[in-house]
C-alpha cells in the first residue's frame, strides 16, 4: 500500500519535486516524443496557473520541480480569460462550443449558468494532482496512438516530495533534476541536454526565455537577503546561470572570481582562515568526501522518496500540521531526519529516514554521444 501524499499548507505557496516512470521502464521517449511532452507540459502550465521551475524528460521517466502558488494569487476565470486559455488544450470545435455557451448564458441573464460553465474549468487550476493527472493522461493518449498500443502507460501514480522554498532546498533539487542526463551518462555537461530546464535555458530556442524565467524566479524567491526582502527587478540570466553552475558544474567556473573585491579574509583566534564558501561550492578544504556538486551527480533517494525536504524547522512545522489534520497520528514519534553523507548537506533534512540504496555510484566519467 502506497503512503499518502504529503501536501503543503494550502494557504501558502508550495514547491514539489514530482517523478513518474513508464511501465516496465521501457525506453519510449526519444527526441520527437520529448518535444511533444514539453509542449504538453508548457500548455498545461499556462492553463493551470502552476509554474514549472525546471524539468527533465528522460527515455522512460520525467522529473518536474513545480510551484503551486497560494490559490488566492491565481486570478479567477471569467468568460474572456477562459476563451483565451481553451485553445491551449482543446480543438477549435470545442472552443467554439464553449464560447457559444458562454454567450448564451450571458444573453439569458442567468448568472448561475455562466458560473457553472466557468467552474467546470476553474476547479482544475492551482491543483498539483489534477495538473499531473492531465499531463500523464495527455501523454498516454499521444504515446498510445503513436505506438499503436493500448492500456496503462505509467508505472502507478506519480511520486512527489514537498520542498521548502528556501535557497538550499530549491537550488539543490533543481540542480539534481537538471543533472539527470549527466548521471545517466548521456552527456558530460548538463547544458548539452536540451530536454531539461537548464538545457533549454542555455539554448537559443523560443522556449529559452521561459526556461530562464523558471530558474531565475526560484533563485530570486529563495535568495537569502539580509533584510528579508526579495528584489523586484528581473535577475540577469548571466547572474542566474553563474550562481546555478556552482552546483551544476563548478569545474567550469575555475578561475572565475565570485567577488572582485572580497575584502579581508576573516580568521579565527588561531589565525586560520575561516572564509565561507559561496552557496553551492565545496564548504571548505578541510571537508572529507564528495562535495555537494559531486553528490548531486549521483542518485539520491532523498530527493524522490524523502516525502519532505528542507530545514529542521520546516520538517517539524510540516509534522505538526499533518498531526493536526490527522494525516499523522498525534502520538507518532516523528522528527526531521539527517541526510547521510555528513556536513555536505548543510541544514537539509527529510521527513523519512532511508536505509537502502540511498546513494547511487558516481556519474559516468566518459558519457557516450547523445542520440535521443
Amino acid at each position: 500500500m502506497s503512503s499518502p501524499r504529503i501536501f503543503g499548507d494550502s494557504s501558502a505557496r508550495n514547491f514539489y519535486h514530482c517523478v513518474s516512470r513508464v511501465v516496465d521502464r521501457r525506453i519510449l521517449f526519444h527526441a520527437d516524443e520529448k518535444e511533444v511532452l514539453r509542449s504538453i507540459l508548457r500548455k498545461l502550465e499556462k492553463f493551470s496557473g502552476l509554474r514549472v521551475a525546471t524539468y527533465c524528460f528522460m527515455g522512460n521517466h520525467f522529473h518536474l520541480l513545480v510551484e503551486v502558488p497560494d490559490r488566492s494569487c491565481i486570478a479567477p476565470l471569467d468568460a474572456r480569460s477562459l476563451v483565451e486559455l481553451l485553445p491551449l488544450l482543446y480543438d477549435k470545435a470545442t472552443v467554439e462550443t464553449v464560447t457559444r455557451e458562454l454567450a448564451a448564458a450571458r444573453e439569458s441573464g442567468n448568472t448561475s449558468w455562466e458560473e457553472a460553465l466557468l467552474a467546470r474549468y476553474e476547479h482544475r487550476r492551482g491543483d498539483l494532482s489534477i495538473f499531473l493527472k492531465e499531463f500523464k493522461q495527455r501523454v498516454s493518449i499521444f504515446m498510445n496512438r503513436r505506438l499503436g498500443r493500448v492500456g496503462t502507460l505509467w508505472e502507478g501514480r506519480f511520486r512527489s516530495v514537498l520542498v521548502e522554498g528556501g535557497e538550499a532546498s530549491l537550488q539543490a533539487v533543481a540542480a539534481y533534476i537538471d543533472l539527470n542526463p549527466v548521471r545517466a551518462g548521456l552527456v558530460s555537461k548538463p547544458e548539452a541536454y536540451r530536454w531539461s530546464g537548464y538545457g533549454e535555458a542555455s539554448g537559443s530556442g523560443k522556449g529559452a526565455a521561459r526556461a530562464r524565467l523558471g530558474l531565475g524566479l526560484i533563485q530570486r524567491e529563495s535568495l537569502e537577503c539580509p533584510d528579508d526582502t526579495v528584489p523586484t527587478d528581473p535577475l540577469d540570466w548571466s547572474e542566474v546561470e553563474m550562481r546555478y553552475r556552482r552546483l551544476l558544474d563548478p569545474s567550469s567556473l575555475d578561475g572565475v572570481a565570485d567577488d572582485p573585491d572580497p575584502g579581508p579574509t576573516p580568521t579565527s583566534s588561531s589565525g586560520a582562515s575561516e572564509r565561507t564558501a559561496p552557496p553551492g561550492r565545496s564548504p571548505c578544504p578541510r571537508q572529507h568526501g564528495p562535495s555537494l556538486p559531486e553528490m548531486l551527480r549521483r542518485k539520491v533517494r532523498y530527493f524522490c522518496d524523502g516525502a519532505v525536504l528542507g530545514t529542521s524547522a520546516f520538517i517539524e512545522e510540516t509534522i505538526a500540521r499533518l498531526k493536526s489534520t490527522g494525516q499523522i497520528p498525534p502520538n507518532r514519534k516523528s522528527a526531521a531526519q539527517r541526510l547521510r553523507g555528513g556536513s555536505v548537506w548543510g541544514e537539509l533534512r527529510t521527513l523519512r529516514g532511508l536505509q537502502v540504496d540511498v546513494f547511487g555510484p558516481p556519474a559516468h566519467k566518459n558519457p557516450p554521444s547523445l542520440t535521443s
